[in-house]
């Protein structure tokens, strides 16, 4: 691994950040607007899989799978544009967080579904919707934060490639 810039031995202090400008603040922008573009198509996904509909729009959810790796870099490499120009250099793992925070959202929405969609009643059925849309959430999360990831860091190594620093 090579980092996209030389390090010094000491480390910079990061100097206080604005309160929208932190961990928090930002995982809910970062996975607010991803999800904006797929929260339609989940239904018909909730639908099918739960409600024992037939799917059959699979090129529609093939290019809103695209919308949101496409968003979801976008937006992450934004972030981290926005945290270095703070002097924010610890951005690694807030650029693994912003981009999986898409997944917190899905499961806002498992919630809601479970809640106001389905027919869903007793433990097995809520251990069984639950357990199995924990999994698929955290493999969001886990998909989309590489995502966000590898795009901050080809923007990083992109800028930091360009200029001249000693």
């Amino acid at each position: 691994f090579q980092a996209p810039c030389r390090t010094t031995k000491f480390l910079r202090e990061v100097p206080p950040l604005a309160w929208y400008r932190r961990t928090i603040p930002q995982m809910a922008m970062a996975g607010f607007l991803p999800f904006s573009a797929i929260y339609i198509e989940l239904y018909y996904i909730f639908a099918s899989i739960w409600g024992h509909r037939i799917y059959t729009i699979y090129s529609i959810l093939f290019i809103v799978f695209i919308i949101l790796l496409i968003v979801t870099a976008f937006i992450t490499v934004a972030l981290t544009y926005f945290q270095l120009t703070a002097e924010d250099h610890e951005w690694w793992w807030r650029s693994f967080l912003c981009g999986g925070s898409t997944g917190f959202f899905v499961f806002a929405y498992c919630l809601y579904y479970y809640r106001e969609r389905s027919d869903m009643s007793g433990f097995m059925q809520t251990s069984f919707f639950f357990g199995y849309m924990a999994c698929i959430c955290y493999a969001f999360f886990l998909m989309l934060g590489m995502v966000g990831f590898r795009a901050a860091l080809l923007f990083v190594r992109h800028i930091y490639k360009s200029i001249k620093c000693e």
